[in-house]
């Protein structure tokens, strides 16, 4: 008997609206143009919201909706093909009902077991998880994984720029919005061919200090003067890259792969420039880099299917690649390792 398998068989994202670049953010929340650029190394970023007068543009449902449609239309599958539908997010669009639920409904998918993972940029990775699992254990033939994230929704539109200090204007220069979709099967489909080899999570929070707060405001406390995004900048710098390189060589060591086996590297995507730097530290120094958020910003739990889409695009032939996502939230580092025979 065959052992069981699961194959990524396709990609879709959507990114809300038109890119906004540093020019016109400095214009619009009064950011230093050359500070941003310098500083987080981001270009682009897409915005959900109208940051000029704080109109809602798109929803996560509507973005998500979106990309698992193109996933879909990419593998050539029908909603109905869909066993089981799983997202990560750590910005849904409301606590209840979930997100995934909302997304299903407007594919058409009814009748199957859905799962919302809340998380930050290592949710996608679980999501992942999860689906693979279900596969291998059989029950599921087809699912359809999800990741998004609307962070503009935390970010105020009507402030005098020169009261905000500089650790509260970088959150508009780093964060943006998008979705990704992936369609995970039993079988290989369409003529990608990949295989998912291994799929690893590891909270190695214990004893920490959380490197990033995304606070939740209900009717109890939405006069509190808490911020609603924070981060410990220094914390991040210097805790990631480690992360990211434990968890390269543990999913190598788990496949018996060496550094040189490795053709496709997808580093954690923070902000372009400590993305670039964990990219030219990390092992592999032969594999190609995917780096892709310093065009699209970062939007959580989207980056890993972004990445995967243009991994897809220059992926042609043989060969293996390795994805690392870290989450600074409480400290979970997580990789997927990937291959095409």
């Amino acid at each position: 008997m065959t052992a069981p398998t699961a194959y990524l068989a396709s990609v879709g994202t959507c990114l809300p609206g038109d890119p906004v670049d540093n020019t016109t953010l400095a214009k619009l929340v009064g950011v230093d143009e050359s500070w941003a650029d310098m500083f987080i190394g981001n270009a682009g970023r897409h915005f959900a919201v109208d940051l000029a007068t704080g109109q809602v543009r798109h929803t996560l449902a509507d973005i998500a909706a979106t990309a698992a449609d193109r996933a879909l239309a990419e593998a050539a599958l029908e909603p109905y093909d869909i066993d089981c539908v799983v997202m990560g997010t750590a910005t849904p669009d409301q606590l209840m009902p979930a997100t995934v639920n909302l997304v299903a409904d407007r594919l058409g998918i009814d009748n199957v077991p859905t799962y919302q993972l809340q998380s930050g940029c290592a949710g996608a990775v679980q999501a992942l998880d999860v689906a693979r699992t279900l596969l291998l254990a059989g029950r599921c033939r087809t699912v359809l994984v999800i990741g998004g994230d609307v962070c503009a929704k935390h970010l105020e539109t009507d402030f005098d720029p020169g009261s905000r200090t500089s650790a509260e204007l970088v959150n508009y220069v780093l964060f943006g919005d998008g979705a990704g979709a992936a369609v995970l099967s039993a079988e290989p489909v369409g003529g990608a061919g990949i295989e998912i080899r291994q799929v690893l999570n590891r909270l190695v929070g214990l004893g920490r200090e959380p490197g990033q707060v995304i606070d939740w405001f209900g009717l109890g406390d939405r006069h509190s003067d808490r911020t609603a995004v924070s981060e410990d900048y220094k914390a991040i710098e210097e805790t990631v890259p480690a992360l990211a390189q434990q968890m390269f060589w543990e999913l190598l060591e788990d496949l018996g792969w060496a550094a040189d086996d490795v053709d496709f590297l997808l580093p954690p995507q923070l902000s372009g420039r400590m993305s670039d730097r964990i990219s030219a530290e990390m092992p592999a120094p032969d594999a190609r880099r995917i780096n892709v958020v310093r065009h699209v910003g970062n939007n959580g739990n989207a980056l890993p299917f972004l990445q995967l889409a243009e991994l897809l695009r220059q992926w042609e032939g043989p060969g293996r690649a390795v994805a690392v996502a870290v989450e600074s939230s409480k400290w979970i580092k997580s990789g997927i390792a990937l291959e095409r025979s």
